[in-house]
């Protein structure tokens, strides 16, 4: 034991998306670009959802906001470090640097789920129960839903961070992605860890599979409503329903892939992790104000009100 503590690694290296420098540098402006993007995006959708008065106080908007922030801070988890470490020739990170990382992606990726699961509870009642909507969805329920959004989240993160801060790490420290998962990181321990890769795995993909197929099983449920009911309503209903089935797949499609059926392809691997982490917050953004016509009528009000208050004079 004495050995092991004192060769105890304090530090794991990260392999990144590729080796070649010609790569690594075009990569460092398509990524750093993408963080940008992501950054703005997500951030002028929190913000025209908390300056709007009419839009924060609605329950779907108010829940669109708080995706918007999980987006933004899921992409800063590991995002900034890949797109420095293209720059770097040393492309390290600290065994607690990792853990961290680690921690919060399960922690803000568990709230995700959750807070997709009650944007589809939340489309239910509006489309399913119209006429009892205001009184099963009012803000300070929605507000409750997304506390235990967090809470689940971060009881999520903590069971998978209860055995991995244990486990002891003396080599090899590799690992080849551009951030830390818990998958990539146990094959390093010291110790066989094939039984607690199968826990880990079954710890995220069991509660994430399953809440694919509730989400998948409530949206076909809206859908069919939506068919039997007044065509008035049915396109707007279509659409915002058709946004969230997009995020839904977006987001849902990668984190199967890596806990559900984990690809033996390493590049498969590293693509479904850029899709996880960079691609999916940087198209959630557009997905809404593209075919929300409240949201891109209360964006052109903040530009007219806050950017160009003069034309209103």
């Amino acid at each position: 034991m004495k050995m092991m503590n004192s060769s105890m690694i304090s530090e794991f290296v990260l392999l990144g998306l590729t080796n070649t420098w010609e790569l690594e540098l075009f990569f460092f402006f398509i990524f750093l670009l993408a963080y940008a993007a992501i950054m703005a995006g997500n951030l002028l959708v929190v913000v025209t959802i908390t300056l709007d008065s009419h839009l924060h106080s609605t329950p779907m908007y108010f829940l669109l906001g708080n995706l918007s922030f999980l987006d933004m801070s899921l992409s800063t988890i590991t995002t900034p470090k890949m797109v420095t470490d293209f720059v770097r020739k040393n492309k390290t990170i600290s065994l607690w640097g990792c853990m961290a990382q680690m921690f919060f992606l399960h922690f803000l990726g568990g709230d995700e789920v959750v807070l997709l699961v009650v944007m589809a509870y939340d489309r239910y009642v509006a489309i399913c129960k119209p006429l009892h909507y205001s009184t099963i969805m009012n803000l300070q329920k929605c507000i409750g839903l997304v506390v235990t959004s967090w809470t689940i989240g971060f009881v999520h993160a903590v069971s998978q961070m209860v055995v991995n801060v244990g486990l002891p790490f003396c080599g090899p420290r590799e690992i080849d992605s551009f951030f830390c998962d818990i998958p990539l990181v146990i094959k390093l321990a010291c110790i066989d860890t094939y039984n607690w890769g199968i826990l880990m795995n079954a710890d995220s993909g069991v509660p994430t599979m399953t809440c694919f197929i509730v989400l998948l099983i409530s949206y076909t449920y809206i859908f069919l409503t939506v068919c039997r009911s007044s065509k008035a309503g049915t396109s707007r209903a279509l659409s915002t329903c058709t946004a969230h089935i997009t995020v839904v797949l977006l987001f849902f499609g990668p984190c199967i892939f890596i806990y559900v059926w984990p690809p033996s392809i390493t590049w498969v691997d590293k693509f479904l992790a850029v899709f996880y982490s960079v691609i999916t917050p940087l198209l959630n953004p557009a997905i809404y104000t593209l075919r929300n016509k409240e949201i891109k009528i209360a964006i052109k009000r903040f530009r007219s009100y806050y950017i160009h208050p003069k034309g209103n004079i």
